[in-house]
């Protein structure tokens, strides 16, 4: 036989504390877009052209049948000691690249310093030195990123002593910037302020303890 069976509902506002924290739980868990760093992503890509970068790429099936390439940008976050930031590509001088870093982000001291002493341990190598990155093991974080330096003049000239380590710090102080700025965007996105009106926008509806509804 047949029976109607009456939920009664409430909206997030409507919540105890602790039922609202139980209903923010479930929107971490089930709904945050996979996309929600593709604009950290292409902003590290600018970045890369500015400091001579090259970022290698990979094909990425597409849901049509076709593919795109991508680039070779890997991280794991964020609560692990072994989280963090990687990439692949090719690194070179390029010229002015701390006047255009100072206009693209004026108040990165960070991305201004990497880019400072980049520029002087190439003044020093006549701007001859290029790097390949490459990424190693099974973990993404800085240190799984393989760098070897080259002096690439026309005399076969040694680079100084401290070229190699000089531009293998950089290269990963680069990959830890990367790290922090998708770090802080993950806990914007996942901030109780910014749950609370995605929630309220998608009106969504909870059970007296927290659960949500149907």
């Amino acid at each position: 036989m047949p029976e109607v069976i009456s939920t009664t509902v409430y909206r997030l506002s409507e919540l105890s504390r602790s039922a609202a924290a139980e209903a923010r739980a479930w929107y971490r868990r089930s709904v945050p877009d996979e996309s929600w760093h593709e604009f950290i992503f292409d902003d590290f890509e600018r970045i890369c052209i500015v400091l001579g970068i090259d970022l290698a790429t990979h094909a990425v099936r597409l849901y049509g049948g076709g593919t795109r390439q991508e680039p070779r940008i890997w991280f794991s976050g964020f609560s692990s000691q072994g989280d963090g930031a990687c990439f692949e590509g090719r690194y070179r001088y390029a010229k002015g690249g701390l006047r255009a870093i100072c206009a693209h982000a004026p108040q990165d001291t960070e991305l201004h310093r990497i880019v400072d002493a980049s520029s002087e341990i190439q003044r020093r190598n006549f701007y001859q030195l290029e790097a390949t990155v490459r990424h190693e093991g099974r973990y993404y974080h800085e240190y799984t990123m393989a760098v070897a330096v080259e002096r690439a003049g026309p005399t076969a000239q040694d680079m100084t002593s401290d070229a190699e380590e000089a531009i293998t710090r950089l290269l990963r102080d680069l990959a830890r910037w990367l790290y922090r700025q998708l770090e802080q965007e993950w806990d914007y996105q996942t901030s109780d302020t910014v749950i609370d009106e995605a929630i309220a926008a998608n009106d969504y509806s909870f059970t007296e303890d927290g659960e949500r509804f149907p």
